[in-house]
């Protein structure tokens, strides 16, 4: 899986320290330690950041967005 991911988005990425990391075992197969890092990179939101990132954001989608956050958050 390939990205194209600008110097801005990545920078973000960085400096806000959302790496993500994990080992593989002894007799664990490559397969599953690949499930283990998407299931955590799709907890962790990096994949989120990286869309809301891509582009610019005007101030009304922004307060669109965080709508739609706290209305999702009122819900749970």
């Amino acid at each position: 899986m390939i990205l194209n991911i600008s110097v801005k988005v990545l920078e973000c990425i960085l400096f806000r320290k959302i790496l993500t990391q994990v080992t593989v075992g002894e007799n664990e197969g490559i397969e599953s330690a690949l499930r283990r890092f998407k299931r955590q990179v799709s907890k962790s939101g990096i994949f989120a950041d990286l869309k809301r990132l891509r582009h610019h954001e005007t101030p009304i989608e922004k307060y669109k967005r965080k709508l739609q956050q706290r209305r999702k958050a009122k819900r749970r």
